[in-house]
């Protein structure tokens, strides 16, 4: 697991209701019970903390080892700079214990010369993961006072040692580090402890996915995204419309590839329309798609697209020749069930429904959420991509892990959300993300997008009401 993991997780546990207050305590806790584990109890113990969130647990950490230790927390920096509501909560319990000491370092002039000697254990809670480069004053003097007591203290960092991997970073004994250890962390010695995160955080998508998914890149137009969508025929043409509306909201810009026919009948000023031919798709504007293809940084294409023979043939040649990750939904993915060898080495997303899952790889799907997970992560598998198959639980998988969505409602049933849920994935791809979290993402913001269509509505709305309110959803991930 890496590091960006930790705030998915921990956004995704509160999404669950396990509040960042839990997490911090037990957090706290498990540190506590590893250094009784290992050195006992009776023992002086020096508590460093930062200000932020690592420095809250250690405040965790200094009120659970005063119950049989003698602790002493030094607070590195200004109480008033103390960033979080939970490490601003622990604090003001301590301030309120008489069996704790505690002395504040606003600078480095308090920490020069401070004196350790005399204590068993020197817990360093100073900084944690997400900070970068060598550690600035006072922390600096903090970390140097605290690496001349090495050998003689024992000495525990939360999470990590502070610094590190800078060349200035505390010489712990270990860390105790949490629920996982973490694929960047190299050089010391770990130990693991579960802070109450439930298995459903394996798998289940929540606003932490999304909202690492959602960032933006640059500043000038185009750097957020360009995406082109390719569907429509005389026989549909809002199927691509409304995945190119949802899709405007993420994405700088929004080519929308369709027949002539179908053009006509669209008049919003946000897409850039590029009709092609007549009524249908065929062969023979293969080459001029590819050409504006180029121009974008992903690619959907099946959305209202039509069966006609010609047409599978062309989407069939689009897929073998196009290089850019693409997200391959509705008739797109009939024309692909005929030949899935034109998937061989591409980046892709597939988007099946129970019935068109059945047509790709001639399987019915039944079971529990587990086995259809485990039949899903097979065929991704299979084929060299990654799957999202629509439900009321969404699956998604790259044949490696597997995801689940419950975002959504009945009122999604309704034809077109599935159109909205193709160009949000594509949007997200055209944003850099790498498949797995664009189609994971992507079906968390739909259906929460959904979910707040009925919040207002109830269950009966219609597709372009889920996508009108995609930057309303986006806005509440960004903000949760």
């Amino acid at each position: 697991m890496r590091i960006e993991d930790v705030y998915i997780w921990d956004i995704n546990a509160k999404w669950l209701g396990i509040t960042p207050y839990q997490l911090m305590e037990n957090a706290g806790a498990g540190v506590a019970r590893t250094v009784e584990e290992r050195f006992g109890k009776g023992l002086r113990i020096a508590v460093f903390s930062g200000t932020g969130n690592n420095g809250g647990d250690g405040f965790v950490v200094a009120r659970h080892l005063s119950f049989e230790n003698d602790v002493t927390v030094f607070l590195v920096g200004d109480e008033a700079k103390i960033r979080s509501e939970e490490a601003k909560h622990n604090w003001g319990i301590l301030k309120g214990l008489d069996f704790v000491k505690i002395k504040v370092l606003k600078d480095s002039a308090y920490i020069k010369g401070l004196d350790l000697s005399g204590y068993d254990v020197i817990v360093d809670a100073l900084l944690g993961a997400g900070t970068r480069g060598e550690p600035r004053e006072p922390i600096r003097s903090a970390i140097e006072n605290i690496n001349e007591y090495a050998g003689r203290a024992k000495i525990v960092s939360i999470d990590l040692p502070s610094g590190y991997p800078s060349n200035v970073r505390v010489k712990a004994d270990f860390a105790v580090t949490f629920q996982w250890d973490k694929e960047e962390y190299g050089g010391f010695e770990r130990v693991v402890v579960k802070i109450g995160y439930p298995k459903e955080l394996y798998h289940l998508v929540g606003p932490g996915d999304a909202k690492f998914a959602l960032r933006k890149k640059g500043e000038h137009k185009g750097q957020n995204g360009r995406l082109l969508i390719i569907g429509g025929s005389g026989d549909y043409y809002g199927a691509p419309y409304l995945a190119a509306k949802a899709a405007g909201c993420l994405v700088d810009l929004v080519y929308l590839g369709m027949p002539e026919y179908s053009a006509g009948k669209i008049t919003d000023p946000d897409l850039i329309l590029r009709p092609v031919g007549d009524r249908n798709l065929t062969p023979e504007h293969l080459d001029g798609l590819l050409e504006l293809a180029e121009k974008a940084d992903a690619v959907v294409i099946g959305p209202g697209i039509g069966l006609a023979e010609e047409t599978g043939e062309f989407v069939r040649d689009f897929i073998k020749r196009c290089e850019k990750p693409m997200v391959i939904d509705a008739d797109g993915l009939k024309a692909v069930a005929e030949d899935l060898s034109v998937l061989d080495g591409k980046t892709f997303v597939l988007t099946p429904h129970a019935g068109e899952f059945g047509v790709l790889f001639g399987v019915k799907l039944e079971g529990s959420l587990m086995e259809r997970a485990e039949l899903v992560t097979e065929k991704a598998r299979g084929v060299g991509g990654v799957i999202l198959l629509k439900g009321p639980y969404d699956v998604i998988s790259d044949g490696k892990t597997w995801k689940y969505n419950r975002t959504g409602n009945l009122g999604m049933t309704t034809g077109g959300t599935g159109d909205v849920l193709a160009g949000l994935v594509g949007a997200l791809l055209a944003l850099g993300n790498e498949p797995l979290r664009a189609a994971s993402a992507g079906a968390f913001l739909n259906g929460l997008a959904g979910d707040m269509v009925k919040e207002e509505l109830g269950e009966n709305f219609t597709a372009i009401e889920v996508a009108e309110r995609v930057p309303r959803a986006a806005k509440r991930i960004l903000d949760f």
